[in-house]
């Protein structure tokens, strides 16, 4: 086991919201030399995507270290469905979906953590959670007390709306608890939205086995409105998307999330970041340092040369300085005129306008001033009219 101070207190710092019972507790035990058996449990309830990352690369982090990781399949509990957050129940999923949307999860978490070293290991929990007997469920269900599950949040929110709460709702977080003492496991990391749910691990292991587990709760991608970066929202970096897609939509982040993105998705040094953070309120500007964190984060997903790719693709659309990073995208047939797609685009009522438009020198093709009508051919471009009119043109055969 590695026991470099400075490596053990980043990770045991960088990123991190919580440490349960104490960020010292846990760092004491890595500066023993003791190798720890850490793992981290992903429900197959949809793709993999950028929240998901952020935990892997704090896996990765303890791994080359030197410690023992477990990534856990969640086929059984994604079937109950993890109530987290959610003001209603979720849609029960059944075991075929499961393992379609489990299918490239191998795949994509070995972008980022060495699945090839032999203490890294995936486990499903259907192995052992479906061979529970009903004796065996009323034994572990009776370790938890109604108070207990029913002091969640999103559970109290719900009493107060007159919604439901489901019975199999309370069954979550007992077979997370149930995982965790299965594998018998030294450390659970997690969203920190996973704070109750890794808690119930803890809570069955001291009473079970009488070893205390550690919680290691993640700070989570938020916009700046607190919500997730995840698929509820919408606004979700899937790691299977295309290097295009994953560039693009980095650059498509707030100004807000650029310092708290480079700490949770890349491993630029704290140092560099605080710089950055202050440097960003003077002489960097926010876009350029968003085009380093994309690079980053696609040439990690993808590859430095897919990475430089999708940059130079980036550069050629949106290379006008004053287009906004996130603006309306249209199609359209290739072959239109330029007058028809101004219309089309809705900048001009008519021909006539558009032609207006074209004779004053307000409309650019990729920051190109255009005075004439002209045949578009296949390709994509950024049209403008005037200052504030924007639009991504996509022109297909």
């Amino acid at each position: 086991m590695s026991q470099d101070l400075d490596k053990i207190e980043e990770v045991a710092t960088r990123g991190v919201s919580a440490v349960l019972p104490g960020k010292e507790a846990l760092i004491s035990d890595l500066k023993s030399g003791k190798k720890l058996k850490i793992y981290n449990g992903i429900d197959p309830t949809g793709k993999l995507h950028i929240g998901h990352m952020v935990v892997l690369k704090k896996l990765r982090a303890f791994q080359d270290l030197g410690h023992e990781v477990v990534v856990l399949i969640g086929d059984f509990t994604a079937q109950i469905g993890d109530p987290t957050d959610k003001n209603a129940t979720r849609k029960k999923l059944t075991k075929a979906e499961v393992d379609e949307n489990s299918k490239n999860y191998k795949e994509l978490i070995g972008k980022i953590l060495d699945t090839s070293k032999t203490d890294f290991k995936f486990l499903h929990n259907e192995e052992w959670s479906n061979k529970l007997k009903p004796v065996d469920m009323l034994e572990l269900a009776s370790n938890f007390t109604v108070q207990q599950l029913i002091e969640r949040d999103m559970f109290q929110e719900r009493l107060k709306a007159g919604k439901e709460i489901y019975l199999h709702e309370f069954l979550y977080p007992i077979f997370q608890a149930y995982d965790a003492v299965t594998m018998g496991v030294d450390l659970q990391v997690g969203g920190n939205d996973q704070i109750f749910n890794m808690m119930a691990g803890r809570s069955l292991m001291r009473k079970l086995k009488n070893k205390d587990k550690f919680v290691l709760a993640m700070k989570l991608l938020t916009d700046p409105q607190g919500k997730k970066m995840g698929k509820t929202e919408g606004n979700v970096i899937n790691l299977d998307d295309s290097p295009d897609d994953i560039y693009g939509k980095i650059m498509s982040f707030p100004d807000e999330l650029i310092s708290i993105a480079f700490e949770l998705l890349t491993d630029k040094s704290m140092e560099e970041i605080n710089q950055l953070e202050k440097a960003l309120d003077s002489s960097v500007n926010p876009r350029d340092a968003k085009a380093e964190l994309a690079f980053e984060v696609t040439s990690e997903l993808c590859s430095k040369d897919q990475a430089q790719k999708a940059q130079d693709h980036f550069d050629k659309v949106f290379r006008l300085k004053e287009a906004p990073l996130s603006m309306r995208e249209i199609d359209a047939k290739s072959g239109i005129s330029l007058v028809g797609l101004l219309v089309e685009a809705d900048f001009a009522s008519s021909n006539s306008a558009a032609k207006r438009l074209m004779e004053q020198g307000a409309v650019k093709i990729d920051s190109v001033t255009i005075r004439e009508d002209k045949i578009l051919d296949e390709r994509e471009f950024v049209l403008s009219a005037g200052k504030r009119n924007f639009v991504k043109v996509k022109l297909n055969a």
